[in-house]
């Protein structure tokens, strides 16, 4: 199992961007599907953005679709969430996910994906 690790998480103001990372442990990283999902406080986690292994196909939420922005760099075992005009109601916790997969399948479901992160804070305010 990959081992990932979120980061860039934090205190923002409505309208601002922030960049959130999840590393990746092992030398396969280029063989992982991933996805990005989140959980506010007294909700359900929820799906956010998923790419697939190569990072040529992307999937997004309804609620993020031209405001975030993902990627990954598989050189650098990386994958990336790109958050732009943050509004109140994207505070949760963001956890990163990851499955290896074949081909150029992007997964979204939480019940597809094997290796979780823990998690990093995003908070927006008003």
């Amino acid at each position: 199992q990959v081992q990932l690790v979120e980061s860039g998480g934090g205190l923002v103001q409505a309208g601002d961007s922030l960049r959130l990372s999840c590393a990746a442990s092992g030398p396969t990283f280029s063989s992982y599907a991933m996805g990005w999902f989140r959980q506010a406080p007294g909700k359900e986690r929820e799906f956010v953005a998923a790419i697939n292994r190569n990072g040529d196909a992307t999937y997004y939420a309804d609620n993020v679709q031209g405001r975030f922005t993902i990627s990954k760099n598989n050189a650098k075992n990386t994958m990336y969430l790109q958050m732009n005009s943050l509004k109140p109601e994207d505070t949760a916790a963001y956890y990163c996910a990851a499955r290896q997969t074949y081909g150029r399948l992007v997964l979204y479901a939480e019940r597809d994906f094997r290796s979780w992160g823990q998690g990093t804070q995003v908070t927006v305010s008003s």
